[in-house]
């Protein structure tokens, strides 16, 4: 039997979620729910109902896992506790700063309905994580370092969007070339936030907004700008939707570590993403972690849970047999 997928909220995540369902031969899309007029909500899937949020406890036994596709900012830490409670969820929260405080909530939440409720996951939080819990179990004497883009960050263009006087923005994470290159090389430098990374940000402004307040209010943003080089640039719609209309992004997460009696040999572990599409690629991520959450929650288990708390086995559509024959 198939696992059947309800989606919350069909933006950019919620459309990337629609097209990797639809790739996964084990699952089925149930519904689309959305805060906006279903009647004006047209989704790719043919046959699949889209339902107004209001009506979403009507489906408790009709999803096996709904994915949460909102913001991080506003939406992920009302929505993800909320429907926890009702079914088994997963998210994309990203907020690094707020995962213990969201982690805790969703938990609660989860237990007192007998869900399990899976949250921040991606590439990073997500498969990033990983890598830097890997790296750090096998490299105990060493650094880490996590380098994001060059990119569209869609937590932080969110962000911007939410700011009062903002129509329209899309924001670039870009690392330090030369903080990059020191670390590949070995020289395992000292690095601030500020020292790894630039934030670029094209806004488009409502009629009328104070640009000067606009952009003190994005450059001391908390969790978001506040530690960073931000460059603000104000410009018209036309000109976002002409130069700034692609979603590519990726990263790399760095382990410099060492081994031997007197700690003589190093060992540098790099793993990179290249993503043309960071949305779909990021759905392709909560997927299959949805295909963990079922199965996590067919043996019993409740509460919050990260891809920490995962088995890789679980995210594969293929038997263990097959796993061990192919993959291992």
């Amino acid at each position: 039997m198939k696992t059947r997928i309800g989606i919350l909220g069909y933006g950019n995540l919620g459309r990337g979620t629609e097209i990797a369902v639809a790739a996964a031969d084990d699952m089925e899309l149930a519904a689309v729910f959305t805060r906006r007029d279903p009647a004006g909500v047209k989704i790719l899937t043919q046959g699949v109902p889209v339902v107004n949020v209001s009506e979403i406890e009507n489906w408790k036994d009709k999803i096996d896992v709904l994915v949460l596709c909102g913001g991080s900012a506003t939406d992920l830490p009302v929505q993800t506790p909320k429907y926890a409670e009702l079914f088994n969820v997963i998210d994309s929260f990203d907020t690094h700063a707020r995962i213990p405080e969201h982690f805790a909530n969703v938990d609660a939440a989860a237990k007192k309905g007998g869900k399990v409720g899976m949250i921040s996951v991606g590439w990073d939080p997500g498969l990033f994580s990983l890598n830097r819990v890997y790296a750090n179990a096998i490299l105990p004497d060493g650094k880490d370092y996590t380098f994001w883009g060059k990119g569209v960050s869609q937590g932080h263009s969110d962000a911007i969007r939410r700011v009062k006087g903002v129509r329209n923005a899309k924001q670039y994470t870009i690392p330090v070339e030369s903080a990059l290159e020191s670390v590949r090389n070995g020289e395992n430098p000292e690095l601030t936030t500020r020292q790894k990374h630039l934030r670029e940000c094209f806004v488009v402004l409502e009629d009328g907004a104070d640009a000067a307040q606009v952009e003190k209010e994005i450059k001391e943003m908390p969790n978001y700008f506040a530690d960073y080089d931000t460059t603000v640039h104000f410009i018209s719609e036309e000109e976002l939707l002409r130069d700034h209309a692609g979603m590519a992004h990726g990263g790399f997460v760095f382990r410099s570590g060492r081994t031997g009696v007197n700690k003589e040999n190093n060992h540098i572990i790099e793993y990179s993403l290249k993503l043309d599409s960071n949305p779909e690629f990021t759905t392709s991520v909560l997927v299959a972690y949805a295909r963990a959450v079922k199965r996590m929650a067919d043996e019993g288990m409740t509460g919050a849970k990260t891809v920490l708390d995962v088995p890789p086995a679980y995210l594969c559509s293929q038997s263990g047999d097959e796993l061990r024959a192919h993959l291992l």
